[in-house]
């Protein structure tokens, strides 16, 4: 059945997590390529790439600090 191939995957998260910040260089570089694509209405395929990228590490890490906010606020 589905429910049998539905698993929860609990991952530590140390508190300390919970001081993470997106460095901001990568947050420049970000900005930049986004007023770039405003700009010039795309991106190229690597800029893009690029881009995609780091939001992918933003995100992970916004995801990584909630969840130690979250284990701080139930300790």
């Amino acid at each position: 059945m589905a429910t049998d191939l539905v698993k929860q995957l609990t991952v530590p998260m140390p508190a300390s997590l919970a001081s993470l910040r997106f460095p901001k260089a990568l947050d420049d570089r970000l900005q930049h390529l986004l007023d770039e694509q405003g700009r010039l209405g795309r991106l190229s395929a690597a800029q893009r790439r690029e881009a995609e990228a780091l939001v992918n590490i933003a995100t992970t890490l916004s995801i990584l600090k909630l969840g130690a906010e979250v284990k701080a606020l139930k300790a």
